[in-house]
């Protein structure tokens, strides 16, 4: 009994350094000061090239803006040739393409027909091939796997209808559009990203603003494109995305794919951070940004995940222009 009592509270200390240790290296998101401040903006794009991170596109047309982690700085590159909202960037050789992006304004946007391609090093926009006029829609998921450039369902009328589940294949080395397996459901404003062969399409929504009805049309359902099998399937109804929300967006890390940030009937923009392991088919719940944010993407770098810009609040603002990382 004796030796219980003693061991009772050195059991408990042990437990308390442990909870605080784990504490200590469990991941956590941090604002970054930079030395100047981006232009603010939402419905954009974040993308990687090296060592330098590029704000592209968003409502009304503004410049490509470069950040560089080694500097700490902010600085501003071409002007995109038309307004491009609504996009995932995808970089592929070292280049930044747009793909699957919205031209116009609420609720109408149009479907931009062609990629426009970003090179950093030149500081050029130039265009890229014509998209097949079947394939148009914009607020697609787009990802890279294999030198290859997928796109995933989209919506073809903005906000207003025509929501898709096509699932496309563009070759860079051959110039050709290669339909896919349709995916299982149709949804909009949806990020993507490709874990251990597997392109998870988790979140999004079907904006219908023709029956006003957009905000409150998230989806639960996981689907998982297997590129080896070359089918889709569907995570089990327990698991299920923890946090509906649209608008959000996607990285993998290892054998997951991280979902950040997005909007739904609530307010103010989703702040949750939740992983979903391909090969466990389960979620964990990771700390949450300093500040919720949709419409816009976020890139990795070293192991560690950064995001910028986006709105505060659900629909067009207020814009953001703050920059976070996870570690």
């Amino acid at each position: 009994m004796k030796n219980k009592l003693v061991l009772a509270p050195l059991m408990a200390a042990f437990c308390l350094v442990c909870f605080g240790f784990y504490h200590k290296m469990a991941a956590q998101w941090k604002t970054v000061t930079p030395e100047n401040l981006p232009l603010p903006r939402h419905e954009n794009a974040f993308a990687r090239v090296g060592d330098a991170f590029f704000l592209l596109g968003g409502r009304q047309i503004k410049p490509v803006e470069r950040y560089d982690v080694k500097t700490n700085r902010w600085e501003k590159r071409a002007t995109p040739p038309l307004e491009m909202s609504h996009f995932q960037a995808v970089t592929f050789k070292d280049e930044i393409y747009v793909v699957g992006a919205f031209t116009g304004g609420y609720p109408h946007e149009t479907p931009i027909p062609r990629m426009y391609i970003y090179n950093p090093k030149q500081d050029k926009w130039r265009e890229g091939p014509e998209i097949p006029a079947d394939r148009w829609r914009g607020s697609a998921g787009v990802t890279v796997y294999n030198n290859k450039i997928y796109v995933v369902c989209g919506i073809t009328d903005g906000h207003w209808d025509g929501q898709v589940s096509w699932f496309d294949e563009y070759n860079p080395a051959t110039n050709t559009w290669r339909k896919m397996p349709d995916a299982p459901r149709t949804r909009d404003h949806v990020s993507v990203a490709v874990a251990d062969n597997q392109l998870v399409v988790a979140g999004g929504r079907r904006s219908t603003a023709r029956v006003d009805s957009v905000l409150n049309t998230t989806i639960a359902q996981v689907d998982v494109f297997d590129f080896k099998t070359n089918k889709w399937r569907t995570a089990p109804a327990s698991q299920n995305i923890p946090t509906q929300r649209a608008g959000s967006t996607a990285v993998p890390l290892g054998s997951k794919v991280i979902i950040i940030g997005g909007e739904s009937p609530q307010l103010v923009s989703h702040n949750e951070t939740e992983a979903f392991d391909v090969k466990t088919n389960t979620w964990q719940k990771l700390a949450p940004m300093q500040t919720g944010r949709h419409g816009t993407q976020a890139v990795v770098y070293k192991n560690k995940v950064y995001i910028a810009a986006g709105s505060g609040n659900h629909g067009g603002g207020p814009e953001l222009n703050s920059l976070e990382v996870m570690e």
